[in-house]
């Protein structure tokens, strides 16, 4: 599984919030100790929010569950396995940065019902409640959400403050989002997971 570890995302000016910027895809993350703005847009996969509310240090991540591996809430299945991994790389590099994990706090997106071929499993459900049981086994409370419905989701964050703003996309002029996630989903099905789990 590959969340461009070693990738430097583009930072540009966003001018709506007059804030530097970073926009993050499915399968990356990214964490900061700048006031700046994290940018991405979900349908299936879900977005973890997490700041050190002292340091004012936080991050995002954006990933999915891979649906054919789910199994029965076994935390040590496949699929945990990606989500754990996806949760972690996040999770160290805030704690890289000078973040404290007794001093983090969640907030929480995505996990809608956009792709048609996840509808049996629906793998956006799965998702979010992964990060719900992640997130609570890491004593990480949180402090805000808005998960599943229908319709993707262009999500806001300002981890030096912590707060997000949130655009329901209900009528989407491309399949941008759709297609991205099929890619994503199929990476998932064929790549492995990179490195070990240490949990927390």
């Amino acid at each position: 599984m590959t969340l461009n570890e070693g990738a430097t995302p583009v930072i540009y000016f966003d001018r709506q919030f007059e804030i530097d910027a970073v926009k993050i895809l499915p399968g990356e993350y990214y964490a900061t100790a700048r006031d700046m703005l994290i940018v991405t847009v979900l349908g299936s996969c879900v977005s973890a929010c997490i700041r050190d509310v002292r340091m004012g240090v936080g991050g995002m991540n954006h990933f999915m569950l891979p649906s054919s591996r789910l199994e029965n809430n076994d935390p040590l299945s496949v699929a945990a396995r990606y989500g754990t991994y996806a949760m972690e790389l996040l999770i160290t590099s805030l704690i890289k940065q000078g973040a404290s994990m007794k001093n983090l706090e969640a907030k929480v997106f995505g996990g809608a019902r956009v792709l048609q071929e996840f509808s049996s499993s629906n793998v956006g459900a799965q998702n979010a409640h992964f990060v719900h049981q992640y997130l609570a086994a890491e004593r990480i409370p949180v402090v805000a959400e808005d998960l599943l419905d229908v319709y993707p989701r262009k999500v806001y964050y300002f981890p030096k403050t912590g707060d997000v703003f949130i655009k329901k996309l209900k009528t989407m002029h491309n399949d941008t989002i759709v297609r991205r996630e099929r890619e994503y989903s199929h990476r998932l099905q064929t790549d492995k997971v990179s490195g070990d789990i240490d949990l927390f």
